[in-house]
């Protein structure tokens, strides 16, 4: 069973460094580059995992894990690792990156990216599996739901048996807010993310959320799995855990907050590297 209050705790530094800067033990350092749906996210930790530094950036440059805009993808990353540099004064030298499963044919453009910004890619992963650098359970199941896909991994002994992935996301609650609403899918976007208004607007997506439950449902077993933890910027919606719990029969959990934890569990798979300060 996760320990939600370690990762609470860590986290809660996550989520700190993306307005603080923080000394890292040495100028060895490690970069997560999560490019999603929604935002496109930098996480630095140091050799020995401590948060450093985080920045992020909305952005329509990618569909479903691919990259439709090359170019305006490579801007940002170059835009947030230049003010990371800026605030750390260490160069970054290396970074891990991680797909939806289901895009591996477009790893080679994530690197590209990665390395157009001035990154040299490590190591490339699947979402769910970089989330249980951060979850670190044994047994169970890790369900990332970003900006277009819902994503799982099932776990047994420590070791990922099975990856799954389907088209379904925090992108088709937006549409569903904007249809129900009559308002643009920007604005349905800013809608979402008040959390005020979560225990409003969850009975108007609630069957998309059943949906993504559902998904998770076709490829699990409740007798041979304990528990569900979810991640991703989508699961930041309040009360999603109870319908996942509800649809599935299975326990749901998720930390505090969901939405950082794909990109500092990609940051803890990259080699460390960083050669001199400015």
């Amino acid at each position: 069973m996760m320990d939600l209050e370690r990762v609470n705790t860590y986290m809660a530094r996550v989520e700190e460094s993306e307005t603080q800067t923080f000394k890292p033990v040495s100028n060895r350092l490690k970069v997560g580059l999560d490019l999603g749906t929604a935002y496109i996210v930098l996480v630095v930790l140091d050799e020995e995992n401590n948060p450093i530094a985080c920045e992020k950036k909305a952005h329509t440059f990618l569909k479903d894990g691919v990259v439709v805009d090359y170019s305006g993808a490579v801007q940002v990353v170059r835009e947030l690792k230049a003010k990371l540099e800026e605030r750390i004064g260490l160069e970054l030298v290396n970074c891990a990156i991680a797909m939806p499963a289901g895009t591996e044919s477009s790893v080679r453009t994530h690197e590209y990216v990665a390395e157009a910004a001035g990154l040299e890619v490590t190591n490339v992963l699947d979402e769910p599996s970089a989330a249980n650098a951060i979850y670190q359970i044994d047994d169970g199941v890790v369900v990332d739901i970003g900006g277009g896909t819902t994503g799982l991994a099932i776990l047994k002994n420590g070791k990922v048996v099975q990856i799954e992935d389907e088209p379904t996301g925090g992108t088709h609650l937006s549409l569903v807010l904007a249809g129900n609403y009559h308002v643009t899918f920007d604005e349905a976007e800013q809608i979402k993310m008040n959390y005020a208004r979560h225990k409003e607007i969850l009975p108007v997506v609630k069957a998309v959320v059943e949906k993504m439950a559902t998904i998770v449902k076709r490829y699990v077993n409740p007798a041979e799995v304990d528990a569900i933890y979810l991640c991703g910027g989508t699961c930041c919606l309040t009360g999603i855990e109870g319908l996942f719990e509800k649809v599935i029969g299975i326990k749901t959990i998720k930390p505090a907050n969901p939405f950082l934890v794909t990109p500092t569990g990609i940051a803890m798979n990259c080699e460390p590297g960083g050669p001199a300060e400015y």
